[in-house]
């Protein structure tokens, strides 16, 4: 007798992933940002173009395009940004900049397109922009599942003081046994 072998869809691993992490990261999602995260994941799995470009200038060009092309360029910083701030921080420190570079740039394309749209999609973009630290910590717990953290202590510090980031935060306490204090910005005054 042969036996037959069921093969689940990516789109039924990329699910059960994503819903790992959300137990790992202890962060449920709802059902639009869980779909959200697994249509992203989906759409640049083996596109390796997702590391060239320059994110800031991809964000301009947006900021100058109108219509469509506007929207998706916007898009495409938001998503690349979620990408690289939740699987691929070390990218940040490559790049010499912080891993709270790509959040706040995230952030801030996904809130212009937010913006600019008068449809439904409007306050999808929306949400993004305000759950976007909560989406790069299922990420985080994503990339950690079954293997510890490879973000040190002090990546770890930079993105939880930066960003309020759970996971950053859970990060930093296993690997130093200590819970951190944010530093006042000169400027500003206490940032938590």
């Amino acid at each position: 007798m042969k036996k037959i072998v069921v093969r689940a869809s990516a789109m039924e691993e990329w699910v059960t992933l994503v819903n790992e992490a959300e137990a790992a990261a202890e962060h449920p999602l709802d059902d639009d940002m869980e779909s959200y995260l697994v249509f992203l994941l989906i759409r640049f799995t083996d596109k390796p173009e997702l590391a060239s470009g320059v994110l800031a200038l991809d964000y301009l060009r947006g900021m100058q395009l109108s219509g469509q092309m506007a929207q998706d360029q916007l898009r495409d910083v938001g998503d690349k940004c979620l990408l690289y701030s939740g699987l691929f921080p070390e990218r940040a420190t490559r790049r010499r900049v912080q891993a709270s570079y790509f959040v706040d740039l995230g952030r801030g394309a996904y809130d212009q397109l937010g913006q600019r749209l008068k449809n439904s999609s409007a306050t999808l973009y929306q949400r993004l922009a305000t759950t976007f630290v909560s989406l790069m910590d299922v990420l985080h717990a994503m990339r950690e599942l079954g293997q510890p953290s490879r973000l040190d202590a002090l990546h770890a510090y930079e993105l939880w003081r930066d960003t309020g980031s759970a996971q950053a935060l859970k990060t930093l306490r296993r690997r130093t046994r200590a819970t951190p204090l944010a530093l006042p910005d000169k400027e500003d005054g206490p940032r938590h």
